[in-house]
């Protein structure tokens, strides 16, 4: 049975995760249409193109019609992730100051554990015979103590060609004050390689911190010859079979950009899947400001962000798979904690995650030659999921394999029976789970029961009311297409574009002096750059932020800065309200100020945010008339107290908005299956969401 026919033009979506690649087709009425399907980690792009095609099947069109009615395609992408966690970076070539081509294994010395001093640094992204050090001295006030030895640049460059190196990043000492060195190396440098394949730090990153901006610099560069060709590769394809608007991707920042402006900054892409939270979170709530913590549990992992404010949180620092970058990225918590995260006995301990069964085998219940236990097999055992097709037909699970690899795997190893071991799987799983939101709510100054947990993510509604009442908080939000979460989220995105540079002194000499000028100057550069990438017709929102820090800390605060706008006469920015803003921030995440302490500016920021149209809202759902009736019920085993319960189950397609149920409930929904737990009371909302009140 296909689908009708969308209302011509429409949007599309694709995330790419690590175990299903999501599509969500949203008209021009607001309906959407979604679909899952496998994630091909050999070949993302066939995932793509996988899903437009199931997309086109379901609707009875060819995907020509699709993506010729298409105008604004949204692609968030792992590549650039999984190229860095998997150490698959092109290889890359370092030119750094004489003397210095230690710095980026030296790192920073800060472990995460204080404790723990055997645990391995990741390896080093540009081994040392790679890094090679050119004379030439910048001082830290961007003055030239020595000229660049442009003959000695010239044979580091030949070395490197020599030894195969695809990219040249350079990092010269103090470039974000003086960058003449590093733009007259670049400048030799592309006259050897290509130019996407020199990365200048101070193009990239023009920013104190000399690790960070090295190392934001070669991964860049080791990413540009990966990602660059997987996209365009992708773009060829889509353009192929019928698509005339320009790719957008989604960027760690929480926007989009068109792929012409990111091609050379694929560092910018680490959080491409789940910096679409703040979208799909503003989608479910309309940015009402209510504080929220989401929790979106896909098949690999599960990703925590807090919206406050009508917004996510946005840092200056990203560490992923132990390297530092200094890039834009939503403030999102990762754990290797999903449906598909494996459980494993060591010794006599029960340890889940935070490995994963990806897609291919995936969980044994696939049928795909998996056989070891994951959180999906747990449950299905306890009957909370349903034997059979699911995932829109994607999958079959089959319970028999499920109950085996648990019963070998953890149930005989630690004598229990099957179902027991299967609740201890899905008690670990969700004790790692709280923690995760505990620590981007509690650690960042804010009690989590005074918020409401989204729960999102294809897994997220089976673990949204227990991980909700073990925090404390009352109230509890599923949102309508949770399993395409983050897909839908990226259609709600704006285009984005960031620009920081270090500015460096105290807060209330600066305000008095260059502090205006210099944003003034960087809102300039940043208006320019939007109008040469983004589409014609958008109109830039322009944001300005300063970022703080009291003398001889490590790390910085970022505050929102009053002043005036361009060509404007009118005093400097306003020290007093810059120093009240930054105290509030300080407090809240460390709990104390020091009383007129002196403060130091550190960077200065300007965002630039615009908007494609806003997507069209869900056309209004008839009242019901009559309570929401149930398809029959499932043994579902409730935890300690409850036991085995016959539990009413409904299909997430005949609930309406208005619609009330009162735990314990199932509802199995097209991308996900909702859980409800004795004394849950549900309502479903206007535009589908399901609000939870926890009794």
């Amino acid at each position: 049975m296909t689908a009708p026919e969308p209302v011509w033009p429409c949007s599309l979506a694709v995330d790419v995760g690590g175990t299903f690649t999501d599509l969500v087709l949203l008209d021009a009425a607001g309906a959407t249409t979604v679909t899952k399907v496998p994630s091909v980690p050999a070949d993302p792009s066939r995932g793509v193109l996988d899903a437009v095609d199931r997309v086109a099947r379901r609707l009875g069109l060819p995907v020509a019609r699709i993506l010729a009615n298409c105008h604004r395609f949204v692609h968030g992408s792992t590549v650039a992730t999984n190229a860095v966690l998997e150490h698959k970076l092109a290889p890359v070539g370092l030119l750094t100051t004489a003397g210095f081509r230690d710095a980026l294994e030296i790192r920073r010395g800060i472990r995460h554990d204080q404790w723990d001093h055997r645990a391995p640094w990741p390896p080093v992204v540009v081994p040392r015979h790679r890094r090679l050090g050119v004379g030439g001295r910048i001082d830290r006030d961007g003055k030239e103590l020595e000229p660049l030895d442009e003959e000695g640049v010239r044979r580091a460059l030949s070395q490197l060609a020599d030894d195969g190196v695809e990219a040249v990043a350079i990092s010269l000492l103090h470039s974000y004050r003086n960058p003449a060195h590093e733009r007259r190396a670049a400048e030799l440098a592309r006259k050897t390689w290509p130019g996407d394949l020199t990365v200048a730090s101070s193009e990239l990153v023009p920013l104190i911190g000399e690790y960070e901006r090295t190392s934001t610099a070669v991964i860049n560069a080791g990413l540009v010859p990966i990602v660059g060709h997987y996209l365009r590769r992708l773009d060829e394809k889509l353009r192929r079979q019928g698509l005339v608007v320009p790719l957008l991707l989604m960027q760690s920042n929480g926007g989009t950009v068109p792929l012409d402006a990111v091609a050379a900054r694929p560092v910018d892409l680490m959080l491409s899947g789940p910096a679409a939270v703040g979208g799909a979170l503003h989608r479910s709530t309309g940015g009402d400001g209510g504080p929220l913590v989401s929790m979106e549990i896909g098949g690999t992992s599960c990703d925590v962000a807090v919206m406050a404010g009508g917004s996510v949180a946005v840092m200056e620092h990203l560490e992923l798979g132990g390297y530092h970058l200094r890039v834009a990225a939503v403030d999102v918590h990762s754990v290797g904690a999903g449906g598909g995260t494996l459980a494993r006995v060591d010794g006599s301990l029960l340890r889940v995650g935070p490995e994963g069964a990806g897609a291919d085998p995936g969980p044994a219940c696939y049928g795909r030659g998996g056989t070891e236990p994951t959180a999906t097999d747990a449950q299905l055992v306890l009957g909370r999921l349903t034997p059979g097709r699911a995932a829109g037909g994607v999958l079959d699970l089959d319970a028999d394999l499920a109950r085996r690899a648990i019963e070998v795997h953890v149930a005989r190893p630690l004598g229990l029976d099957v179902e027991s071991a299967a609740l201890g799987i899905l008690t670990v799983l969700e004790t790692h789970l709280r923690q995760a939101v505990e620590t981007n709510t509690i650690e960042r100054g804010r009690d989590p029961a005074t918020m409401t947990l989204v729960a999102a993510g294809g897994a997220g509604g089976l673990h949204g009311s227990p991980v909700a009442r073990a925090l404390g908080c009352r109230r509890l939000l599923v949102p309508a297409d949770a399993g395409v979460f983050c897909a839908l989220g990226m259609l709600h995105a704006p285009l984005r574009r960031d620009r920081s540079r270090s500015l460096i002194g105290e807060l209330e000499e600066l305000a008095a002096g260059e502090l205006g000028s210099a944003v003034d100057r960087e809102v300039e550069r940043l208006a320019e750059l939007v109008a040469a990438e983004w589409p014609e017709g958008v109109e830039p929102r322009i944001e300005r932020h300063v970022e703080l820090r009291y003398p001889g800390q490590l790390w910085s605060v970022r505050v929102p800065l009053t002043g005036p706008a361009i060509g404007t006469r009118r005093a400097g920015p306003d020290a007093a309200a810059i120093r009240e803003r930054f105290e509030a921030a300080y407090r809240r995440l460390y709990g104390h100020i020091q009383p007129g302490g002196r403060l130091e500016v550190t960077s200065i920021n300007a965002v630039a945010t615009g908007l494609l149209g806003e997507p069209a809202n869900p056309p209004a759902a008839p009242v019901p008339t009559s309570p929401p009736a149930s398809t029959g019920q499932r043994r579902c085993w409730l935890g300690p107290g409850h036991g085995w319960t016959r539990v009413p189950v409904h299909r997430g397609d005949g609930l309406r908005p208005g619609h009330r149920l009162d735990g314990p409930y199932l509802i199995d929904a097209a991308t996900t299956t909702v859980l409800g737990l004795p004394g849950d009371r549900a309502m479903v909302a206007a535009n589908g969401d399901l609000e939870v009140e926890l009794r």
